[in-house]
């Protein structure tokens, strides 16, 4: 039994997937808006954003395509954005075990952000620098929500709290800079059955969000590298935000 096996993809324009009516008009103020108005690294003027535009240069470099540094790019972005404040804390590479067919499995998701409250783990991340491809990293992406699932709930039961009978856990699968948003319906049934190499009665429908880029076809060779991506990407972003608790 595999991930991709045991759950179905829906597609959803932006109203249907985030749940609004339109993405932000703006974006929130911690976002500089040299982000949004500056295209290459050399032209900043602030460090920070010359940093960030640098690792988006190095995540979108077909020449040495490298994973790390993909990671890297959401790392930067994510502190960017206002993902990370206190009790949050993002980590690259987290290990993490689950029980699958009975046996037990390690995974690592690329990129978590994690609530120190409990500990809970409230984002993942999967990088690939293949365009347009990843189904490796989609397999890897449910892997990794099926963990966090198992990981979150023997933590609330450490703790002396009741366990949960569903959790949406939020992903991204990021292709060089290029972002696919997806919400993981995982519920008690789904998990034992994936504990036990059972197909569960129940299909599991995952919602899949691809940002409406100008240019479509040409979404994995641009990613956030033209203003006009960047603007609708970071709005993607910013609105992703609500799916966090």
């Amino acid at each position: 039994m595999t991930p991709t096996h045991i759950t179905y993809l829906s597609f959803q324009d932006a109203t249907t997937f985030f749940g609004v009516a339109q993405l932000p008009a703006s974006m929130s103020p911690i976002i500089d808006n040299e982000i949004l108005a500056v295209e290459n690294a050399d032209d900043t003027v602030s460090d920070a954003n010359f940093n960030l535009l640098s690792l988006l240069d190095l995540a979108m470099d077909a020449s040495t395509p490298q994973e790390s540094a993909v990671h890297d790019f959401a790392v930067s972005l994510f502190h960017a954005l206002g993902y990370i404040h206190r009790p949050r804390v993002v980590r690259t590479r987290h290990e993490l075990r689950f029980l699958s067919c009975g046996e037990p499995k390690d995974t690592r998701p690329d990129v978590t952000i994690i609530d120190r409250t409990l500990d809970d783990i409230i984002l993942l991340v999967q990088g690939d620098t293949r365009s347009g491809g990843a189904t490796d990293a989609y397999a890897q992406l449910i892997a990794g929500a099926i963990a966090v699932y198992q990981t979150n709930q023997s933590t609330r039961t450490a703790s002396g709290l009741p366990r949960l009978q569903r959790l949406v856990v939020p992903g991204i699968l990021l292709v060089g800079t290029t972002p696919t948003f997806y919400k993981v319906p995982l519920t008690e049934e789904l998990v034992q059955c994936v504990e036990r190499g059972e197909y569960p009665n129940t299909p599991t429908i995952v919602a899949v969000h691809l940002p409406d880029l100008p240019r479509p076809h040409r979404r994995w060779v641009e990613g956030m590298k033209p203003l006009d991506n960047r603007r609708i990407i970071l709005k993607c972003y910013e609105a992703f935000k609500a799916f966090l608790p």
